[in-house]
């Protein structure tokens, strides 16, 4: 099975790209998302693929990343997302985002995508919610860690403060500050008004 391909950038379009490795051209279906990462024609390129074999074809699909291959391939278990219509779906934003709705139930983002209904849209949440939930807290976890900012580490504050990891995610949303403890300041109190307003 292909699980990567490196060589020169032959072809750069919008749905598709194809690399030369040691003279063989590679055809590769991917998002709008890993092709901002594919560099110009005659440039080198690393993308991690997934082989999809059916009976009357072999496609070849191509990501920048692990966790958006990880991502489609949690999509294309869900009955009626078919290889195409999961690229589409990773069309819509970065793997990240894509988790973020699913973990919060957001079905009218995937209801956006073409070739998804809203009944759809409602089995991709029902049927991946618990799956990406793991997912999405370890990503956390390992960006806190590589990246060390701000951000990351008032998010583990607000964890051990009691608040499960997406709660602590969505107070931080649109919370400013430079230091950690600013944001945790920012995000309890974001959480004392909106239990007053409820």
């Amino acid at each position: 099975m292909i699980a990567a391909v490196r060589g020169e950038v032959m072809v750069r379009r919008p749905d598709h790209v194809v690399v030369d490795t040691g003279g063989v051209g590679y055809r590769l279906a991917v998002s709008s998302e890993t092709l901002k990462a594919v560099p110009a024609t005659g440039r080198e390129t690393f993308l991690h693929a997934e082989l999809i074999a059916r009976e009357d074809s072999l496609s070849l699909y191509g990501f920048s990343s692990e966790e958006e291959r990880d991502l489609f391939r949690l999509l294309i278990t869900v009955s009626g997302v078919g290889p195409k219509v999961a690229i589409a779906t990773l069309s819509g934003g970065s793997h990240r985002d894509l988790l973020r709705a699913i973990a919060a139930g957001d079905a009218k983002r995937f209801q956006a995508v073409p070739g998804i209904g809203k009944r759809t849209a409602e089995r991709i949440i029902v049927e991946l919610k618990e799956k990406v939930a793991g997912a999405l807290e370890e990503e956390v976890a390992v960006s806190a860690v590589e990246q060390g900012d701000a951000r990351a580490l008032a998010r583990d504050g607000l964890v051990n403060l009691g608040y499960a990891p997406l709660e602590a995610e969505q107070l931080l949303d649109g919370v400013e500050g430079s230091e950690p403890q600013d944001l945790v300041a920012a995000a309890l109190r974001k959480a004392g008004t909106s239990r007053n307003a409820a």
